[in-house]
């Protein structure tokens, strides 16, 4: 290997470990480490030194980007030698892009400390900016604390007009929270959904022959399917909203009317029963049929008291008779 430094941009580049680590941005002490783990291929050796070459500059380029993505060193080496074995890495690695890649046209934007105390009423409040950031909401730039990354300005817009309408910021972080939990189990079903219907064939423990063309073909059906789940909830929310609105609407107006949340039936109550009481019906009919049973005796005594009432009634009303 002549001159100090390598033949970058050339094929056949080789390396020394300390121009490695100055090409790729690496410390000589990470290369060392990634090839202590097998993320790197081995290099070749030539006297006392080592040889590096673009294959492994290429390869610490995708160790950093996976990394960034969120993947942690262990998962990067199953990753590496499972796409890395004459099959090649970029279908799979364009497949992860895809993934991690934004699954929204929104762009996130910035906004000033002054600027979030005069959207929500000119006051500071440091304990809902903490909420806001504990949420991702908002999330602190690094040296800069009067200024914050809105990565949705949707979302915060969404809060600044609740609490423009009344809405304690404390509640609106409350509602987030429990609508996030709500958000996350629709994405979870969706995303099962699609790996059982469309994704399973791309996603064997053993990669196919052509994994680059698979993972490819895998990545073009994530582009195609990324907007289906965002679609059909906007749908399903637009009329769920339409439905439960007109019969709030109707609740409000008609005082004597009962809200309800079917066609019919009002709304659910949960009833607490004695852990005594669950713990007997099951010993009696078993725990599969425990809550049959409870259903059944319920609606039994409610029968039979209906009945008693009528009865009563009915006797009631002979006595008045026999006294007209």
């Amino acid at each position: 290997m002549s001159g100090p430094g390598p033949s970058a941009g050339r094929a056949g580049a080789e390396y020394r470990i300390e121009d490695l680590a100055h090409a790729s941005g690496a410390t000589v002490r990470t290369i060392r480490a990634y090839q202590d783990r097998g993320l790197l291929p081995t290099p070749e050796r030539r006297g006392r030194a080592n040889v590096y070459r673009d294959t492994h500059l290429s390869r610490l380029g995708q160790i950093a980007d996976l990394l960034d993505r969120g993947y942690t060193l262990a998962s990067i080496r199953e990753l590496l030698e499972a796409w890395d074995t004459g099959r090649g890495l970029g279908g799979v690695l364009g497949l992860v892009a895809e993934v991690h890649g934004p699954w929204t046209d929104e762009r996130a934007d910035r906004i000033t400390r002054a600027e979030l105390d005069v959207k929500f009423g000119g006051t500071s409040d440091e304990q809902a900016v903490a909420e806001a950031v504990d949420l991702g909401v908002l999330e602190r730039i690094s040296g800069r604390d009067d200024e914050f990354l809105v990565p949705s300005p949707q979302e915060l817009a969404v809060a600044v007009e609740l609490y423009a309408a009344g809405v304690p910021l404390s509640a609106i972080s409350g509602h987030l929270r429990e609508l996030r939990g709500q958000v996350e189990q629709i994405a979870s079903r969706f995303l099962e959904f699609t790996t059982e219907h469309v994704f399973a064939r791309y996603l064997g423990h053993r990669p196919p022959t052509d994994a680059d063309a698979d993972a490819a073909e895998a990545a073009s059906m994530v582009r195609r399917l990324r907007p289906l789940a965002q679609q059909t909830v906007d749908a399903e929310l637009a009329r769920a909203m339409r439905t439960f609105a007109t019969r709030h609407l109707e609740h409000h107006l008609t005082a004597e009317k009962p809200f309800t949340s079917g066609d019919s039936s009002p709304l659910p109550v949960p009833i607490s029963l004695p852990p005594g009481t669950i713990t007997a019906v099951e010993r009696l009919v078993g725990r599969e049929h425990a809550a049959a049973f409870i259903t059944a005796a319920t609606e039994r005594e409610v029968q039979t008291r209906t009945l008693d009432a009528l009865s009563s009634s009915h006797a009631n009303t002979g006595q008045i008779d026999q006294m007209d």
